[in-house]
């Protein structure tokens, strides 16, 4: 019996930054092709000109459509549903029809996620600025995924994988936002106890279906000290503390609000399985400084499987041949442990390997 590899959409990105790179040195290395069957969604030229920067050899083969795709084949299919003009971007700038691409790829592979056509997608990164140029309203993927999904109750979750840089956790560590893409100083309006219970939520559903069958979830403080019993911020006792309580009346194992400076940590050496952060930078700080080359942004809430790698699209070294395709590499094996979890009924499938 063959074994079952899920059929993975590999987005290209910003086409002027490191996503086509990145993309194809990952499926030029030999574990992503025992991870999945890869499709990569982009400019076939801008693959093209990337497998040259690197020296991929293996071949490439374009579709106008996915139901042309032979996933037997060991060609790789590329699927350029976006404009033509994308092939014409200066490298390391913003400019709008890198933006529109991104987005383009983005949505069609989200579609095609949403017909059954693809069991997953791993987006390389787009650029925010170049969005809005293209007169696209989006703070990120995040946003665009939820809005094409129709979904309401959705986060990010930075995922560190089991290994390496975690002392302890079979399951990894993950960390989800209440808030994301938004000012520091809009954060507090912004919280609001149904939100917070529903991360709380996302994240122990999440930490099931990668084997964690009793997550332990600790919750965040927005302020230093968790408020100092209100002499920094009430919002412990009136939003997150209430939160944590409905949280564990549906039988999730919450706790909080713990001052994050210590939550972290405590995360980190194992006393937790899962954190559910106030806002981006309070989650993201401690898992990038441990392990910024192996955390994957999944999107938490969709009917459909999406990862990322933690990095941006990298200006400064874009088409220099200097990117790295370790982080993308681990967006794929999460997306693909997800897809096994999926039509496994949950139990895992598939095993972490710890040289990376």
């Amino acid at each position: 019996m063959t074994e079952f590899l899920p059929r993975i959409a590999l987005t290209v990105g910003d086409v002027a930054g490191i996503g086509p790179e990145v993309v194809v040195r990952a499926i030029a290395d030999q574990k992503l092709r025992e991870l999945c069957r890869p499709v990569v969604v982009g400019h076939p030229a801008v693959v093209a000109r990337a497998r040259q920067l690197v020296g991929a050899t293996f071949d490439v083969t374009e579709v106008g459509s996915l139901t042309e795709i032979d996933w037997n084949s060991s060609s790789v299919p590329c699927w350029n549903p976006s404009i033509d003009q994308a092939d014409d971007v200066p490298v390391g700038r913003t400019d709008a029809r890198a933006g529109q691409a991104a987005y383009d790829y983005l949505v069609a592979a989200t579609r095609a996620a949403l017909r059954g056509e693809i069991d997953a997608i791993t987006t390389a990164p787009l650029n925010k600025a170049a969005l809005h140029a293209a007169g696209l309203n989006f703070p990120g993927h995040t946003e665009i995924l939820a809005y094409e999904c129709g979904v309401q109750d959705f986060a990010m979750m930075l995922y560190l994988p089991s290994g390496g840089f975690l002392p302890k956790g079979e399951f990894g560590l993950g960390v989800a936002h209440v808030t994301l893409h938004t000012s520091i100083r809009s954060v507090p309006d912004l919280l609001n106890i149904p939100h917070i219970r529903e991360t709380i939520q996302l994240v122990s559903d999440f930490l099931k279906r990668v084997g964690c069958q009793s997550p332990r979830v600790g919750v965040c403080a927005l302020n230093p000290h968790a408020g100092e019993e209100g002499l920094f911020g009430d919002e412990e006792s009136t939003l997150i503390a209430p939160a944590v309580k409905d949280a564990r009346t549906l039988g999730i194992n919450a706790t909080g609000p713990i001052p994050a400076d210590a939550l972290l940590r405590r995360a980190v050496y194992g006393e937790f399985d899962g954190v559910a952060a106030m806002y981006h930078d309070q989650g993201h700080i401690a898992l990038k400084l441990i392990g910024f080359e192996r955390a994957v942004n999944v999107t938490l809430g969709l009917p459909i499987i999406r990862t990322s790698p933690s990095h941006g699209t990298a200006f400064d070294i874009a088409w220099q041949g200097k990117a790295r395709a370790e982080g993308f590499v681990e967006a794929v094996r999460t997306a693909a442990l997800l897809v096994r979890s999926k039509t496994n009924g949950g139990k895992r499938q598939l095993q972490w390997s710890n040289e990376q």
